[in-house]
This record gives C-alpha cells, sequence and structure tokens, in this order.
C-alpha cells in the first residue's frame, strides 16, 4: 500500500517573508511596465522575473514529494542451533533457572541433566514461537561446520549465510555451547548486525565447568617398527576426576590383545607409561590402546585409539670415525657389530702409527661421496683436523650429509682432547655445545660421576633402558660411573639436555653430558663422556648395547622412512595432522650413486577418496646436496598413498603417509559462554541458559511491526530543476539584450 504527499519544509515566518519578497517584485514589476507604457515586451520580461524569483523562493522551502511505501515482504528471524559433536555432552538441564540471565547453566537449579542437544530440541520447533504480527515470519537452521572435511563449529559462518540469505532478518536467536573452532572470530559479524540494526539473543547450553573424565591424552606411535626388534611406545592418560584412579589399559595388535598393563592416574592429573612391542612379520598393522570406562567416567568415546604402523626388515649403516682404539670405540663397534640390523664400518686413524686400521669392516681411505650419502649415522670420536685427522673438505663432505641426507652424527670427544679443533671446520654450527677453552682435554676425576636424567631426559626414548619410568630412572643412578668428561662452557640455543652430572657444575648449571640437536635435516648427538662402555659391568652388554641400538634407530628414523635404490622420501611431522602443513623431502640419486645437483621430481598423493594431487618438488638450496623439498596440505584423514618420481634416472618410489584427523569437537569439553555474551553485547541483544528461553520467546513476540519505507523525491536540489532555473535565467537575460534594456 503507497501514499503519496508533497511535503514543504517551511514555517510560516519563512511564509511571511517569501510573501513579501513576492509582493514587492510584484510592485517592482508593475511600476516598471507602466513606465514602458504597457509595453508588451517589457510586461513579458517582468512576468519572467517574477516566476524566477517565485522559483527560487519555492526552491528554498526544499519541497519533496514523500510517497509511504507499506512493507510487502516478511521480516525475518532466524533461529540458529548448534549440531556439532560437543553438542553430545550430557551436562544440560530443560528445567527454567528462575530468572537467570547471565548465560550460567540452568542445571544448578536441580534439573535433571541431558544432552546440550536434547536440551536444544526445545527450540528447533517453530511451534515453540509466537510470531508478533502477520509480516514477520521465524526460519530455523541448525550449523555446525562449514564443510564435511573439517568437523568443527563455525558460528561466523552461521551468522553470515543468515544475513546474506535474509534481507529483511530482524533479530537472530543463538543457541549454542560457544564452542567455536573453525572459521573466523564471530564477533566480526556481529558487528556487521550491530550495525543493521539487528540484534542477536544467545542461549547457552551446557556447563562451564568439565565433565569428569578419564581419556587417552596421548599415543605416540611412530610410521613404522623394525621386524624383531623391541618398540617403546608411551602413552599418557588425562583425569578430570577428583579422586585417583588405577586403569587397567590393554594393548592390542591387529584387534589381538597381547598386553596389559596398570596405569596410576593422579586426581585431575596425567597418568603416564610405556610398553614394549616386538613386530614378528612384515607389514602393515594396527596398535590399539584402551581402557574400560569407570563408574563416574561421563566420555566414553575417548577411551580407546587405534594407530596404523609398518614392520619393516632394517639394514642400517654406521661408519665409526676414530683416531685410537680405545674402550668406547671398541664396545661401541662390538655392541653394534652384534647387532643384526646394523652394518658397521670403520675408519681407523691410528695418528701414531702413521698407518690407518685394518681388518674386516675397515676402509682403505675416507668415503667417496656417493659412499658416504648411503651412511645412516655417523660416529665421530677422538678426532682432530690436520694430516693424521679429518681434512677440511672431508668436513664439509660429513657436514653436507648431515644437512641434506638426513644422516645422523654421534660426537664421543676423547681426552686427547682432538674434537676441538673441529670447531674450526664446517662441523662447528653442528656441535651443540661450546668448548672450555681453558680445559681442553677435559676434566679427570679419582671419584666416579653418575648420569642425571633431566626432565627432557626422563621423556625421552633415547634414555629408555626400563620400560617403567620409576625403574629407569634406578637403572640410570646405578650404572656405574665415569672417571673423565669434557669441559664445555655452556650449550648453544635449540639444543636439548638429557643428561647431566650429577654434581659437578658450569656457570649456566650442571655439567651437560648427553646433549641433542637438530641440524638442517639431520639428528646429532653428543657424548661428553667416553665411559659409556662401563655400564656392561654386572649386565654384560644389556644397557650398553640398547643405548647404542636406541641412538642409531632415533637418527635413521628419517631416513628409512621410505627408501629405494635411488631414491629416498622422508616428510615431517612425522604423524601429520589434517589440515597440516606436510614439508616431503626427497634425496635423489644417479644412476651411478652420486647426489643429484639438478632434477625434475614430482609426487602423486592420492588421499582416501581418490581425489589425486601433483606436487613439484624444487631443489632445497644451491648448496644442497641431492635434496629436493615440496609441500603438502592433506584436507582428508587416512592413508595417503605416494608415488614419487625422477625424470632424469626414472626411478620410483611407493610410501605411505598416515594423516590423523582433528578432533577440534570432543564431548564433556565446558561451554564457552563468554563467546555467547560478548556477541550478545555486541550486537545490543541478550544472553540467557537455556532454561530462560521463554524470556527470549516473550521478547521476540513483543517486537513492533517492521516500520513502512518513505521514498523522497527531493525537487529542489534535483538537477533537472537546477538546468530549469539555469535555463530560465539565460532566457531573461538574452532577452532583455535583444530588448536593449542592458
Amino acid at each position: 500500500m503507497n501514499n503519496a504527499r508533497f511535503y514543504c519544509d517551511g514555517s510560516w515566518l519563512n511564509g511571511a517573508a517569501s510573501l513579501v519578497v513576492l509582493l514587492i517584485a510584484g510592485a517592482l514589476a508593475y511600476a516598471a511596465w507602466t513606465r514602458s507604457k504597457r509595453s508588451i515586451q517589457v510586461g513579458a520580461l517582468e512576468a519572467l522575473r517574477l516566476i524566477l524569483i517565485a522559483m527560487a523562493l519555492f526552491t528554498l522551502w526544499q519541497p519533496e514529494w514523500v510517497r509511504t511505501i507499506e512493507p510487502t515482504n516478511k521480516a525475518t528471524i532466524a533461529v540458529l542451533y548448534d549440531v556439532s559433536n560437543s553438542m553430545q555432552t550430557k551436562d544440560a538441564s530443560i528445567e527454567t533457572s528462575g530468572g537467570t540471565s547471565g548465560g550460567q547453566p540452568s542445571h544448578s537449579s536441580g534439573g535433571e541433566l541431558t544432552s546440550r542437544s536434547k536440551a536444544i530440541e526445545l527450540i528447533s520447533s517453530k511451534d515453540q514461537w509466537r510470531t508478533p504480527n502477520e509480516n514477520t515470519e521465524f526460519v530455523l537452521e541448525p550449523f555446525s561446520s562449514t564443510s564435511d572435511a573439517q568437523s568443527g563449529t563455525d558460528i561466523h559462518d552461521a551468522m553470515q549465510k543468515c544475513l546474506d540469505r535474509y534481507p529483511d532478518l530482524r533479530a537472530v536467536v543463538l543457541a549454542s555451547d560457544g564452542d567455536w573452532n573453525l572459521g573466523q572470530n564471530p564477533n566480526a559479524v556481529a558487528a556487521q548486525m550491530r550495525i543493521r540494526n539487528i540484534p542477536v539473543h544467545t542461549l547457552g547450553v551446557g556447563s562451564q565447568q568439565r565433565l569428569p573424565d578419564l581419556g587417552i591424552a596421548s599415543f605416540d606411535v611412530p610410521t613404522f617398527a623394525v621386524v624383531g626388534k623391541p618398540l617403546r611406545i608411551p602413552f599418557s592418560i588425562v583425569s578430570t576426576i577428583n579422586a585417583d584412579k588405577d586403569i587397567q589399559v590393554e594393548f592390542l595388535v591387529d584387534g589381538n590383545r597381547f598386553a596389559e598393563q596398570t596405569v596410576r592416574v593422579p586426581a585431575g592429573g596425567v597418568g603416564s607409561g610405556t610398553f614394549e612391542w616386538r613386530p614378528k612379520h612384515v607389514g602393515d598393522g594396527k596398535l590399539t590402546m584402551r581402557f574400560e570406562p569407570e563408574a563416574n567416567d561421563s566420555v566414553a568415546d575417548n577411551n580407546e585409539q587405534t594407530v596404523g604402523i609398518a614392520a619393516r626388515q632394517e639394514s642400517l649403516r654406521v661408519l665409526l670415525i676414530e683416531s685410537y682404539p680405545r674402550w668406547e670405540y671398541r664396545y661401541t663397534r662390538n655392541a653394534l657389530e652384534r647387532d643384526p640390523g646394523v652394518d658397521v664400518e670403520c675408519y681407523l686413524l691410528h695418528p701414531e702409527l702413521g698407518e690407518l686400521g685394518g681388518g674386516r669392516g675397515y676402509l682403505e681411505s675416507f668415503p667417496t661421496d656417493e659412499q658416504l650419502a648411503a651412511y645412516d649415522v655417523i660416529f665421530i670420536g677422538d678426532v682432530g683436523l690436520g694430516p693424521q685427522g679429518l681434512s677440511l673438505e672431508e668436513c664439509k663432505k660429513i657436514r653436507k650429509v648431515v644437512e641434506s641426507q638426513a644422516t645422523g652424527l654421534v660426537l664421543i670427544p676423547g681426552i686427547k682432547g682432538n674434537q676441538v679443533s673441529l670447531m674450526q671446520t664446517a662441523l662447528a654450527d653442528l656441535f651443540p655445545i661450546e668448548f672450555d677453552n681453558q680445559q681442553l682435554r677435559g676434566v679427570g676425576a679419582s671419584r666416579p660421576g653418575q648420569f642425571q636424567l633431566t626432565e627432557s631426559g626422563r621423556s625421552s626414548l633415547l634414555t629408555r633402558l626400563e620400560s617403567n619410568d620409576t625403574d629407569n630412572e634406578n637403572v640410570w643412578r646405578s650404572l656405574p660411573g665415569f672417571y673423565w668428561y669434557t669441559a664445555i662452557e655452556r650449550v648453544r640455543s635449540g639444543s636439548q639436555i638429557l643428561a647431566t652430572h650429577d654434581r659437578d657444575s658450569t656457570r649456566t648449571g650442571r655439567v651437560p653430558l648427553i646433549v641433542t640437536k637438530t641440524f638442517g635435516n639431520g639428528k646429532i648427538l653428543f657424548m661428553g663422556s667416553d665411559g659409556a662402555w662401563r655400564w656392561r659391568k654386572g649386565v654384560e652388554d644389556r644397557y650398553h648395547y640398547r643405548f647404542w641400538g636406541q641412538v642409531v634407530r632415533w637418527m635413521a628414523y628419517q631416513r628409512t622412512m621410505a627408501d629405494g635404490d635411488l631414491m629416498r622420501l622422508f616428510h615431517s611431522p612425522d604423524r601429520p595432522k589434517q589440515g597440516d602443513s606436510i614439508t616431503l623431502q626427497a634425496n635423489a640419486m644417479s644412476a651411478a650413486g652420486e647426489p643429484l645437483q639438478k632434477g625434475t621430481i614430482t609426487a602423486q598423493i592420492k588421499s582416501p577418496s581418490g581425489r589425486i594431487d601433483t606436487v613439484q618438488f624444487q631443489r632445497a638450496s644451491d648448496e644442497s646436496w641431492g635434496l629436493f623439498t615440496a609441500n603438502f596440505r592433506p584436507s582428508e584423514s587416512g592413508d595417503h598413498q605416494v608415488t614419487t618420481r625422477c625424470v632424469e634416472t626414472g626411478a620410483s618410489l611407493e610410501s605411505q603417509i598416515s594423516v590423523a584427523s582433528v578432533q577440534r569437537e570432543r564431548v564433556g569439553m565446558p561451554a564457552r559462554f563468554d563467546v555467547l555474551k560478548e556477541i550478545s553485547h555486541i550486537t545490543h541483544g541478550k544472553s540467557m541458559a537455556i532454561g530462560d528461553r521463554d524470556k527470549i520467546v516473550d521478547l521476540l513476540a513483543e517486537m513492533p511491526p517492521p516500520k513502512s519505507i518513505e521514498s523522497r523525491f527531493q525537487l529542489w536540489c534535483h538537477p533537472v530543476w537546477g538546468a530549469l532555473l539555469i535555463a530560465l535565467l539565460g532566457v531573461f537575460w538574452a532577452s532583455r539584450k535583444f530588448a536593449g534594456m542592458v
């Protein structure tokens, strides 16, 4: 329905003034016409002058043509209710809280607890809402995540779609637990709604305190294990129950139970442990950790976790570089040679004899580039720089294979202090420590020292000599001591100290004895004492062999992820999650076994849904040695099949990357009413608990009908009106000129 009227913005004073001006102008015009003896020409000009004056006065009144348009489209009130996975948490009440409007959970009044989704059902039907008038309608829309690929809650997207879809949106009711974990901050779209005067009333569902729960916090399974070798897997269980619990944890391989362990989980804390598994056959399998829910365990779906793992045969290549056949060298060599998964070769310099050590497994010269790149781990003992040690060029080659080929490096200095001279070579950056130049040959003592594990050492798999934390620490305390250690000034940044001296200190703390570091793609371990061979006392090879076997496998882990004849592929992180950026790194060799300097390498990645992505590798850097890198971001969880090819050599490598799903939505987590309050505050809406839903219903039912729309045609400032005035003024002026009156 349209109503039109003419409107002028003028008072009686303006009207009187205009009338006086018009009368004076008329009198003057009449006098001029009379003086001209009533000339028709002068009369016409004076009449035109009066018209122009009248039009100018009319313009000053700001005349408008106003049309009132009643709305034909119905106004919309949108009800958005959360249906994400977190809404399955059973901590909500459907009872009225008795007037609370602060967004607190209403079950504090003693109402029966139910799931958050069940509580929201009360508002997910149009029958629950009363329309304020016939020109307003309700729309009800569920929301959760933006796509199936990423499960979560996107409040911003739900509100933005509502704003875009309904141009006549008058108000929004948002029922949720407030746990948004996808998309942009909902406050951004709330600001848009405030500008358009659209209030958002929020209904909070759930409790702001976490439910009592026991769940798996971590289950750190590597991507592969070695057939016949023990694999130690750490795990932890988190508790929000206010009592200590003894949890019986089961471990299964491919669905078959193989181990059981009791874990003490403190009240409101974390209980951890380690279990050992020795794969018997080559192939892919599944490891499962699970435990039965306790009586007051509110969430049962986080008590079990299954992870894929591949069992492989192993053949690691290790190079030992040493000057003198000291005890540490001899026993380390014996430990690695007796390991069936390790092939050992030695480069023994014998500087005082002037000739290299010989025999089975001894090299007659320093390895060539292609031979050096084949080693998974390199040990450097009490070796220095010079004619009877390593040359500058040989140090550069070792640095290259560590940085580009992911070769591990173990540094074991000795009492002669030869390693200090390597700080003048390309290997200087690889050391995780700074030597004390005042004590180049180290520190000796008549009383044996002991290794003391740091916090990092207690949780590291490298220093895990027993599966139980308490037993492991007791073993380290009881190991035979050492009578010499390297004098260290400080530990470099980016390094991790696993063990220190139990008594002696430097200016920065206890003397570090076992320190690790990452350099490029390689891992480095510094052993500050050459007394590990003494660990055999009373227990023979048990701990000595276990320690060095773990070190070698830890360092070679990346290189053995996927290995072929002319190509090797490894990735980081080892256990990527959905949406992570995965760095793929390929080591490519020529047909002659030399690292490629230039090459075209591609990888086809097939996701679990069948989608195929192709990524192109780039050379890592001008100084890289056969290393090529690429990046990939998986949008799906599950096993991704990777086929890597090199155009120059025709080499092809098949591998698999397991991508874990991201659990953004977890049952049992506390509701976030602060998010809902902020949205309501920004939009000038109300924030209440789900039990106060009737107040929101009444509030919306009392909303006034939509306002009519006024359409104004402003004549006084319209271009046509201005053009007409100018045109008439031009005619008036030209006519006066023509009549000879100017």
